[in-house]
């Protein structure tokens, strides 16, 4: 697999992946593993398990290195805008509880 456009989604610099990603490979720049669900193209933060895949197996450390048979690293800044989208959607969410000026906020 030549290099195309892969992030680290953990530091969010440029990769250069020049061969088959061995699980225990790590990031250059942040040491992070690149073999796990925060660096898949199927990872979602904003549905169950985390995974749009539905035949991967849970994986409770999403930044630890794991044996699933479904990763495919996520490719260019679309894995990273991915993840901005339901940032900002659960921000937005968030907003539709807070209370204006001089109103008293709910305590959690």
């Amino acid at each position: 697999m030549r290099s195309k456009n892969y992030l680290c989604r953990l530091c969010e610099r440029e990769l250069e992946i020049e061969a088959t990603l061995r699980r225990e490979e790590v990031c250059p720049h942040c040491g992070g593993y690149l073999h796990c669900c925060r660096n898949c193209r199927f990872f979602a933060g904003d549905v169950s398990r985390g995974c749009r895949e539905p035949q991967a197996e849970e994986v409770r450390n999403k930044e630890g290195a794991n044996f699933c048979d479904f990763f495919r690293l996520a490719e260019g800044r679309a894995a990273l805008d991915q993840r901005d989208e339901a940032a900002q959607a659960r921000s937005q969410f968030e907003s539709l509880f807070r209370k204006g000026p001089g109103e008293e906020q709910l305590s959690r």
